[in-house]
């Protein structure tokens, strides 16, 4: 029954990997002008826009059925979407779930065609299928980063744009034209939102939802109170700029007197996988008792629990919030 399953399970995972591959290299003029759209409307149901929904008929509803039936399925445990918009990955839902369903696959049927032993399967296939989350979460963490970096300089251009008697819209082309991505991009939406009808207050508030940045938020409340309230909004964003770069210059100090215990967990989390490297390439037969005696066994998996609660202690001890 194994010799059956095997071959099955490797043109399976072959064939997920493949596919998968080939959808995320062919590309789709039509996602990234559709998304495009939604980003500057705020609306992703495109059924609502006469003349867009009758216009597929029944050959969009059999090329898209399949597309929008994972990312439903999808969007009711997490919203992976907004989560690959905000790494500004041009990959859609259904891609990113193939290539993942495509590597762990590959990863469960792989190791078995060596010949390594039937449980490797398993933690090869989530190893291979956590690589694309964390490859999008890197590229979203940069993002952010580089936004929050920006917004000192945006809000001071804004001000001074105010100053000199342009309005606020204009202020917002000005940030998306002089600055660089990711801000410039963002703030360029909004102008164009704008442009397309949608109120300014809203066109803000998709912002602050595609971009999770405390600081933004501030920008964004003062707007919406300074339109209601009135006010000079002008000195209001000098005061949160310079609040923004009195936290930037606090979470640098705290990034320096945290240094060392960056650098302490990543030695002390590298050493064992490093050491047990070492090992197997000087004495094989030693270290795969781990893998062939049941105390071996248990001895392992409380390694690697050991490992993962070590890790996640220090990032809380190093991890200040400002």
């Amino acid at each position: 029954m194994l010799s059956i399953l095997i071959p099955i399970a490797a043109f399976v995972g072959v064939a997920a990997l493949v596919g998968g591959l080939a959808m995320l290299l062919r590309g789709d003029v039509n996602e990234q002008v559709e998304s495009r759209l939604d980003s500057m409307t705020g609306s992703s149901n495109t059924s609502s826009i006469p003349g867009i929904s009758n216009q597929g008929g029944l050959l969009n509803a059999d090329l898209l059925g399949e597309t929008n039936q994972i990312e439903d399925f999808v969007a009711k445990y997490f919203n992976l979407k907004l989560f690959l918009e905000q790494a500004q990955s041009n990959m859609s839902v259904s891609k990113f779930v193939l290539v993942t369903l495509g590597l762990a696959g590959a990863g469960l049927v792989l190791p078995t065609i060596i010949g390594a032993p039937v449980y490797v399967g398993p933690i090869v296939a989530v190893m291979l299928a956590i690589c694309p989350i964390t490859w999008v979460k890197f590229k979203r963490g940069r993002r952010l980063n580089a936004f929050g970096n920006q917004m000192p300089d945006a809000l001071e251009l804004i001000s001074r744009a105010l100053r000199a008697g342009h309005s606020l819209g204009a202020g917002f082309q000005l940030v998306g034209d002089e600055l660089k991505e990711p801000i410039g991009s963002e703030f360029r939406k909004v102008f164009e939102s704008q442009n397309l009808g949608v109120p300014l207050e809203d066109a803000i508030e998709l912002m602050t939802e595609r971009i999770p940045n405390l600081d933004l938020k501030f920008f964004g409340t003062a707007i919406v109170l300074q339109r209601q309230t009135g006010g000079d909004l002008a000195e209001i964003l000098d005061k949160i700029g310079k609040l923004v770069r009195q936290r930037m210059e606090l979470r640098g100090q705290i990034q320096a007197l945290t240094g060392e215990g960056r650098i302490s967990g990543i030695v002390l989390l590298a050493m064992p996988p490093v050491l047990f490297i070492v090992m197997w390439r000087l004495n094989p037969t030693y270290v795969m008792m781990l893998f062939t005696d049941p105390l071996g066994n248990q001895m392992l998996a409380g390694a690697v629990v050991a490992q993962l609660l070590g890790a996640y202690v220090i990032k809380k001890i190093i991890d200040i919030k400002v």
